[in-house]
C-alpha cells in the first residue's frame, strides 16, 4: 500500500478524481451557493474534488461518507491546504447531526448509488429534516443510456512510484422495474509486470425518471424546483444523455 490509501478503489478515485477537477459541477455550485451565508453539507463527500474548492471560496461546508478510505484521503487533502472542515462517516439514510443547514449538495449522480427505492427515498427525507426552512437540496441525476450486460471495459492507471493500476468492469445485473444495475469491478496493482495486489468492488447504481422525481421530492415536502440540464440553470433537458440536476427548497412552513 502507498502512504494512506487503504484501498485500491480509493487510490484510483483519488488519482482519477482530483481535487478541484470539475465536469462543470464545480462552477454552477459555486454560483448557486453563492448567496448562501449558513451551513452547507456535502454527503458523499469522497476524496474532496468539490468540497475543496468550495471551502477555498470561504464556503462553511461540511462533508460526510460511507467509506473510512476515503474520508481519510479527503482529510489529508485538506491538510495540505491548511484546510479542516467537519468530516465524518455515516450514510444518507441515517445520518444525524444537531445541525441545520442551509444548503445539501449532492454532485455527480453520488445519490444513485442508493440502488434501493424506499433507501433513496428515506435520504431524501433526511436531507429535508436536516434542512432549515427555505434551505437548498441541489443533487444530479443521470439516464442509463446504453445498458450492455456482460460486455467488459478496462482502464487503467500510472502511480507515482511506477505501479500500474487496472480495472476491469463489466455489467451483470439490470432490473428494468426497479431500476437499477450492478456491476462487478476488479481493480489489480502491477509492478514490474508483476500482480502484487487485487480488490473486487460491487457496484450498485439506480436511475429515475425526470418527472419521477419530482414527484418524490414535492411528495418529501420539497417545493419551488427548478430542473437544469448540463449545468445550465432552469434548461429542462431534451436528450438522455444530459445530466440533471434538481434543485429543491425544504418548505417547513
Amino acid at each position: 500500500m502507498l502512504g494512506y490509501y487503504r484501498s485500491l478503489s480509493s487510490e484510483v478515485y483519488d488519482m482519477d478524481k482530483t481535487v478541484g477537477h470539475s465536469f462543470g459541477d464545480v462552477e454552477f455550485y459555486i454560483d448557486r451557493l453563492q448567496t448562501v451565508k449558513g451551513k452547507i453539507l456535502e454527503p458523499g463527500a469522497g476524496t474532496g474534488r468539490v468540497l475543496i474548492p468550495l471551502l477555498e471560496k470561504g464556503m462553511d461546508v461540511d462533508g460526510f461518507d460511507t467509506s473510512s478510505d476515503m474520508l481519510e484521503i479527503c482529510r489529508k487533502n485538506c491538510e495540505k491546504r491548511h484546510l479542516a472542515p467537519t468530516l465524518f462517516e455515516a450514510d444518507m439514510e441515517s445520518f444525524s447531526v444537531d445541525t441545520e443547514y442551509e444548503a445539501i449538495i449532492i454532485p455527480t449522480g453520488t445519490f444513485l448509488l442508493i440502488h434501493e427505492r424506499k433507501a433513496s427515498i428515506q435520504a431524501l427525507q433526511n436531507f429535508y429534516k436536516h434542512l432549515r426552512h427555505g434551505g437548498k437540496l441541489i443533487l444530479d441525476l443521470f439516464l442509463p443510456t446504453e445498458i450492455s450486460l456482460g460486455k467488459v471495459s478496462t482502464r487503467s492507471w500510472e502511480c507515482k512510484n511506477g505501479d500500474m493500476i487496472t480495472l476491469e468492469d463489466k455489467k451483470v445485473e439490470v432490473d428494468y422495474v426497479q431500476q437499477y444495475t450492478i456491476s462487478h469491478g476488479r481493480y489489480e496493482r502491477w509492478r514490474k509486470g508483476k500482480l502484487i495486489e487485487s480488490e473486487l468492488e460491487r457496484f450498485p447504481l439506480r436511475w429515475y425518471g425526470i418527472e419521477e422525481f419530482k414527484l418524490i421530492l414535492k411528495d418529501v415536502g420539497f417545493t419551488d424546483i427548478v430542473i437544469s440540464s448540463d449545468y445550465r440553470f432552469g434548461q429542462y433537458p431534451n436528450s438522455p444523455d444530459q445530466l440533471v440536476t434538481f434543485e429543491a427548497a425544504a418548505d417547513k412552513k
